[in-house]
């Protein structure tokens, strides 16, 4: 199969280079996240082998941006960033499978062909406004290319917002977005997620801004 190697150490690039190549594989490389980009939009990849720390910014934005052109990739990282919370971080960003360097090449040629053998994504739909910019498929929120971590209620708040920007987004829709049926809603919840959210926006210079569109709801707009 065709691989894509994204890793900038020379040395760990060359080695894993001889491995795959001994295996038959075709192999690209690129050692920068701009290369990587040009890679893919003008090839066709079973995998890509993707480190997170390059020279020019976090090797998971090449997931976000694969899948915001619609190309269906299946991404295995290779990483020295091996905590439990940098783990489960990058296959929520996206991966398929995630190794920790260092690791024994038989066990990366095993989980290659496992990879192989899945089915291949399905484009993810990516919502952008201003600055801010949502993918549907893993609900990750970013603010110039940096994830925003937000609490559940306000992220589905915001999430309804963006969906519908533009647009108004009534207090009913907005609160059965972010509760239960069966949760009670305090009078002034909605209004103080919102308040908060407006804060985290404006500080993060987002682009947008929440319109109160009084007696019926909100609309998230962009920011002039």
């Amino acid at each position: 199969m065709k691989l894509l190697l994204v890793e900038d150490d020379p040395d760990i690039a060359t080695t894993m280079r001889r491995l795959l190549e001994r295996q038959n594989h075709v192999v690209d490389h690129a050692d920068s996240l701009r290369l990587a980009k040009a890679a893919i939009v003008e090839n066709e990849y079973s995998v890509v082998l993707l480190d997170r720390r390059l020279p020019d910014g976090e090797g998971t934005d090449l997931i976000e941006y694969a899948r915001g052109k619609g190309l269906p990739l299946r991404f295995l990282i290779l990483s020295a960033l091996g905590d439990l919370d940098q783990r489960v971080e990058g296959l929520d960003l996206g991966a398929d499978d995630y190794m920790v360097k260092p690791f024994e090449p038989d066990e990366l040629l095993a989980r290659l062909r496992a990879a192989e053998r899945r089915p291949l994504p399905a484009s993810a739909r990516i919502l952008e406004l201003g600055k801010l910019r949502l993918n549907c498929e893993t609900r990750n929120f970013r603010v110039s290319g940096e994830t925003v971590v937000l609490p559940r209620r306000e992220m589905m708040i915001l999430e309804s917002l963006l969906k519908a920007a533009g647009r108004v987004v009534t207090r009913d829709r907005l609160e059965s977005a972010a509760y239960g049926y069966d949760e009670e809603v305090q009078s002034n919840a909605l209004e103080s997620h919102i308040s908060r959210l407006r804060k985290n926006l404006a500080g993060r210079k987002a682009g947008v801004a929440i319109r109160t569109i009084r007696g019926v709801g909100y609309m998230l707009k962009e920011d002039s």
